[in-house]
Order: C-alpha cells, then sequence, then structure tokens
C-alpha cells in the first residue's frame, strides 16, 4: 500500500518586485518563485491553490516590502541537500541590510575552499527573500547572479539600506 503524497499549496501575491508564487506543505513554507525566474519551473499539477494556507508568508512579505519588517519568523521547510541546508542557514543569519561574500558564507559553514559550492547553493535557494540569498555579494562587492535577476537583487539591497537608514527609534517612540 502506498502512503498518500503530502499536499504542497500555493498562491501568487503581488509584490514591488513583481507576482511571487508561495508554496507551501503542512511543515511550513517551502518556496518562493519569481514570476520571471532566470530558471523556470512549471506548477506540478497535483498541487492545490489556495491562499488561506500561505497567509502566514504572505503577511510577513507585504510587511517586508513596506519596511514594516526586518526579519522574518515563519516555519521554513526547504528542500536540499545536508550542504544546501547549511548554506541555507547560514544565508538566513546574515543581518538586515548587510552583505556576505561566497568566501565569508563557505568559512562560517567550516568549509573555506567550498567557495563554489556555495555559490552553487545559494542560487539554488529555493525561499529567496525570506532566506537573503540577495544580501551575497562577489568579493569584491560586486552584485553577482540572482534568480530573480540583477534589477530585482538591487532592489531588495536598496529597499532594505534604506530601511535600515530610518532612525528606527523615533519611528518607534512616535507610534506610541
Amino acid at each position: 500500500m502506498s502512503k498518500p503524497s503530502e499536499t504542497i499549496y500555493y498562491d501568487d501575491m503581488p509584490s514591488p518586485i513583481g507576482v511571487l508564487r508561495l508554496v507551501a506543505d503542512r511543515h511550513g513554507l517551502r518556496e518562493v518563485r519569481f514570476a520571471e525566474p532566470r530558471h523556470p519551473r512549471p506548477t506540478p499539477a497535483d498541487w492545490v491553490r489556495a491562499s488561506e494556507p500561505l497567509a502566514f508568508a504572505r503577511v510577513q512579505l507585504e510587511e517586508y516590502f513596506a519596511g514594516e519588517r526586518v526579519a522574518f519568523d515563519l516555519p521554513l521547510h526547504p528542500l536540499g541537500t545536508p550542504f544546501q541546508l547549511s548554506v541555507w542557514r547560514e544565508l538566513a543569519r546574515i543581518p538586515y541590510a548587510a552583505t556576505a561574500s561566497y568566501g565569508d558564507i563557505a568559512k562560517r559553514i567550516d568549509n573555506p575552499a567550498a567557495v563554489r559550492a556555495v555559490g552553487s547553493a545559494n542560487g539554488q535557494n529555493p525561499i529567496p527573500i525570506i532566506v537573503p540569498c540577495h544580501r551575497v555579494i562577489g568579493s569584491n562587492g560586486s552584485l553577482t547572479g540572482f534568480g530573480g535577476g540583477l534589477p530585482t537583487k538591487q532592489f531588495l539591497l536598496a529597499l532594505e539600506q534604506r530601511i535600515a537608514g530610518r532612525d528606527l527609534f523615533t519611528a518607534s517612540a512616535s507610534a506610541k
């Protein structure tokens, strides 16, 4: 007797960088797909379009784009190899509005010779923005490839720099 497959939910949300396809299962968010990715993949026919299972991610992404959220607090369920998962965990530790190089990430996972492998894992990150692969740049400070395209990467980095430049203490004090 075969085990029934797990239901995968998806929904689309508008954003300042185009439509994002959110994908989740009962464990958490599995993917954020760009409308026009560098490497398009079709949506499997057995996935279920439903907004409610993805509301948790939609709200936090909307807050991020509005400049009201600098850290995500979502259940995540990316699928990858143990090495990819270790890279993605390290990506999630890059602070808001900061950047790191592929070499920095390789050192942080105690594998300094794995710069190219880190680059590959970064490129395979299924949850961009939330797992902030856009914050990874070349060792010379240049912008490098991004699944949503370099203009999207530039937009995300500029958004974070602009928000981080605000005096958050003044903003929170005036909200009281």
